[in-house]
């Protein structure tokens, strides 16, 4: 039954690539493919990592610091792709990263020492916070707006944002493959496990191929290494103060997500209401393609409203949401309350990158990309930890709580911040 709901999802999903706009190029195609399949292992990483661990002994605290050190991880490899991309190759840095993860996820699969898994966690960018925000995916994005038009700048990353969360919302299913193996084959637990960590090694051996196949034209002619004055592109005075802001808003609404990852929301979900990643697995499916269906409908609105307006009204009710859920009494309201949350906390993904990317210059585009995700990973990294600790001195619910409410204060910053400075497509 389970491979059979997943193999009908694919299907399904494959409509995606097929009615994606036919503007796009080869190499656009190939970004999509790659990203598509690097997002089915972290979404099944983000259901089943705290889960795996807790199963082999570890506590909750423990969890919370082995995702931060995986998070850790992925922002230092952020902060090199930013600096060093356009001068080691953007395809090769591509493959690299592919490779670096899958060693991540091989790590997972073949010990349980916590020394070498720490190790793994911060050299393979293990990621626990079920979304894709790593080095990989800041350099796609610089990448893909060179291939359009500004005026379909939005809608090219939208497309890039729904190919993402219909690979967390198949990879949120997969994560059922070791209750499969238990329940209807009587496989042993930890060899079940085993098993979902090769497939996600796999999978980003599969993205690193992807990446290899790019052709040349999306290098670029960087300048020699003569000292570190070169490592950054030539960044205007207004431009920089708009990329040092945007970092530090960008950063606290990370802050906020760092207590809301995936391992810990559904380690929340299991300890509140007892179950298991039988039902786990379809609950971030249904978030996945709810934050799928959301990144067509931001481009839509933002043509209307505008990038800014679509960010902050749709983010804080988003929040508000999340708060009622920490609240609910049984698992149905929980489940409705967060699903309407994820309904709405990712349209302002393609908008804010395509906000981003707009109000610079295109040869400042990378190092923007890289940066603001950059201040997102370091944000990102520093919460788990914090969040571990809270849910086992505090209260389950405290991860919730803190994070939706830094969300909103994200929001109004942000707004009162930039809500004058637009795009060029907003001006005519």
């Amino acid at each position: 039954m389970f491979a059979s709901g997943c193999f009908g999802t694919a299907k399904h999903y494959g409509i995606v690539f097929a009615i994606m706009p036919a503007t796009l190029t080869a190499d656009s195609l190939r970004i999509c493919l790659a990203a598509f399949l690097r997002s089915l292992g972290v979404g099944m990483t983000g259901v089943l990592l705290a889960i795996y661990l807790s199963s082999v002994g570890w506590n909750v605290r423990t969890v919370g610091m082995l995702v931060t050190v995986g998070l850790s991880g992925v922002a230092v490899a952020t902060l090199l792709t930013s600096f060093l991309a356009d001068h080691a190759g953007r395809r090769r840095t591509l493959v690299v990263l592919g490779l670096l993860t899958a060693l991540g996820a091989l790590a997972l699969a073949t010990t349980r020492r916590l020394e070498l898994l720490l190790f793994a966690a911060f050299f393979g960018m293990i990621n626990g916070l079920g979304r894709d925000r790593g080095p990989a995916y800041a350099l796609e994005q610089a990448l893909l707006p060179e291939t359009t038009t500004p005026e379909r700048r939005t809608y090219l990353l939208a497309w890039y944002g729904l190919i993402l969360d219909v690979g967390l919302a198949i990879g949120s299913l997969l994560a059922g493959v070791p209750a499969l193996l238990r329940g209807h084959w009587g496989w042993p637990q930890q060899s079940a496990y085993s098993v979902a960590w090769f497939i996600s090694a796999a999978l980003a051996l599969g993205a690193a191929a992807l990446s290899a196949t790019l052709s040349s034209r999306v290098e670029i002619a960087a300048p020699r290494l003569d000292g570190p004055r070169r490592l950054a592109p030539n960044i205007t005075a207004e431009s920089k103060r708009r990329i040092a802001k945007l970092a530090a808003l960008t950063g606290m609404d990370s802050l906020g997500g760092g207590f809301l990852t995936s391992a810990l929301l559904s380690y929340w979900f299991f300890r509140r209401f007892g179950i298991g990643e039988e039902w786990l697995g379809p609950l971030f499916f249904g978030a996945r393609v709810a934050n799928a269906a959301s990144h067509l409908v931001a481009a839509w609105l933002a043509r209307r409203i505008g990038l800014v307006n679509t960010m902050v009204f749709t983010h804080i009710p988003s929040s508000v949401f999340l708060l009622a859920a920490a609240l609910a009494p049984n698992f149905v309201w929980a489940t409705a309350l967060f699903l309407a949350r994820e309904a709405l906390v990712e349209m302002d993904v393609p908008t804010r990158q395509s906000y981003i990317l707009a109000v610079v210059r295109p040869e400042e585009r990378a190092f923007a990309s890289g940066i603001t995700t950059l201040t997102r990973n370091v944000a990102y990294a520093l919460a788990p930890a914090g969040a571990g600790l809270a849910m086992s001195g505090v209260a389950l619910a405290s991860p919730l709580i803190l994070g939706a409410g830094t969300k909103i204060a994200y929001d109004l910053l942000l707004y009162f911040s930039f809500r004058r400075i637009r795009p060029p497509e907003e001006l005519k």
